[in-house]
């Protein structure tokens, strides 16, 4: 029986493997004879694998979708990845908090011992940046139903709620309206109900006015789009759809949509800006198109280059983007981009070195103004200035 037991699983884990196998090839590698391969699909059937039958010459068997998740066989790495997976599933941001808990405990019960230790001596505690309000959860049958659509490649049509509330836009969010580029840092979104600056409120209105009724309070129509891609970003899900009232590309909160049935239609793929749905992304984050610029930092606005007195490895280890290029054992060349000039030069300033810069002049402007305003601010703490 333990000899019976083992092959099975031997003949589970080649059926994971690939596709087809022919029914020879199998016993070979079993190395058992044809009819012990067959004898040996019939168990597993009855434990509720579904195992077909692949007609051929050669005949042979594929492990099919069945109608209930049977018994699964993980190897070594997969059983690992799957259990570190659970353990970060707390940061995705859809609402499966729970049941990656539950299943997360249901994969370590049935793991061999030394796997088991394994895992349990990587244990991940998964932190949330803090944030001025709650994130989104995203209920996963609206993931669900999204993701259908895009595999599918059919029309959908969704509610999209508007966001509750006046908010703030931040880098790595489109809040208030999709496709729209982030705010910049140091310069906030203005509030949506929030007058001019220096401009007096409007005045209240005379006690015992009638309220204004709005002149339209029906719901906006439903939106009809070509889903592409579900992508999550910065704890956040999003679509990223052809919109066909506005007949361009747009990014679309999941949090906020409420799918609507039956779907549409199908449709012939579009080729997505950019060339990859990790450089659309990015590049609508940033508010402004999605080609890579021929420097390798993007579309940024603002682009500058500076000659650092540091090794290059050492300014590598602190920049996601742009391009080092070592010049000398303690120099280096940095091109970097930032939404505003002060932005760029207070990033380049990070790195605690003395700073040549190569251009462009607004570059070197901005270190004068951040230099007037730094010095302001050391003296108004009572440090005298250099």
């Amino acid at each position: 029986m333990p000899k019976t037991s083992a092959r099975l699983l031997s003949l589970l884990s080649l059926l994971q493997a690939r596709r087809d196998w022919p029914g020879a090839q199998l016993a070979e590698r079993l190395d058992v004879s044809p009819r012990t391969v067959r004898r040996d699909v019939d168990r597993l059937r009855e434990l509720g694998y579904p195992v077909v039958a692949v007609k051929g010459p050669d005949g042979g068997y594929r492990l099919d979708a069945g109608t209930e998740l049977p018994p699964l066989l993980f190897d070594d790495e997969q059983a690992v990845a799957l259990a570190v997976a659970l353990q970060i599933a707390t940061t995705t941001g859809a609402g499966i908090e729970e049941a990656a808990a539950r299943a997360l405990n249901t994969v370590r019960q049935v793991l061999p011992a030394r796997l088991r230790h394994r895992v349990d001596t990587l244990r991940v505690t998964a932190v949330d940046r803090p944030a001025v309000r709650p994130e989104p959860q995203v209920d996963s049958d609206v993931l669900m139903a999204i993701g259908a659509a895009v595999h599918g490649r059919e029309v959908l049509r969704f509610d999209y709620s508007p966001v509750s509330g006046p908010v703030r836009a931040t880098v790595g969010t489109s809040e208030g309206c999709e496709g729209t580029p982030a705010t910049p840092p140091g310069s906030a979104a203005p509030l949506a109900s929030a007058a001019p600056s220096g401009a007096a409120a409007p005045p209240a209105p005379p006690r015992g006015t009638p309220p204004q009724t709005p002149r339209n309070t029906d719901p906006p129509p439903p939106r009809g789009v070509e889903p592409h891609h579900l992508v999550t970003w910065g704890r956040r899900w999003y679509l990223v759809a052809w919109d066909l009232d506005r007949d361009d590309w747009r990014t679309f909160r999941a949090d906020r949509i409420t799918p609507r049935t039956p779907t549409g239609p199908r449709f012939p793929p579009r080729e997505l800006p950019g060339g990859s749905v990790a450089v659309f992304i990015t590049a609508r984050f940033r508010g402004v198109g999605a080609t890579e610029g021929p420097d390798g930092v993007g579309g940024w606005p603002c682009r500058g280059e500076v000659i650092l007195a540091l090794p290059a490895a050492d300014v590598l280890r602190h920049t996601r983007e742009g391009i080092v290029e070592e010049l000398g054992p303690d120099r280096c060349r940095v091109v970097l981009g930032s939404w505003s000039w002060p932005g760029l030069a207070a990033a380049i300033g990070r790195f605690d070195a003395d700073i040549e810069v190569i251009g462009p002049p607004e570059l070197a402007s901005a270190f004068a103004h951040l230099a007037t305003r730094y010095a302001a601010a050391a003296r108004t703490r009572g440090t005298p200035g250099p």
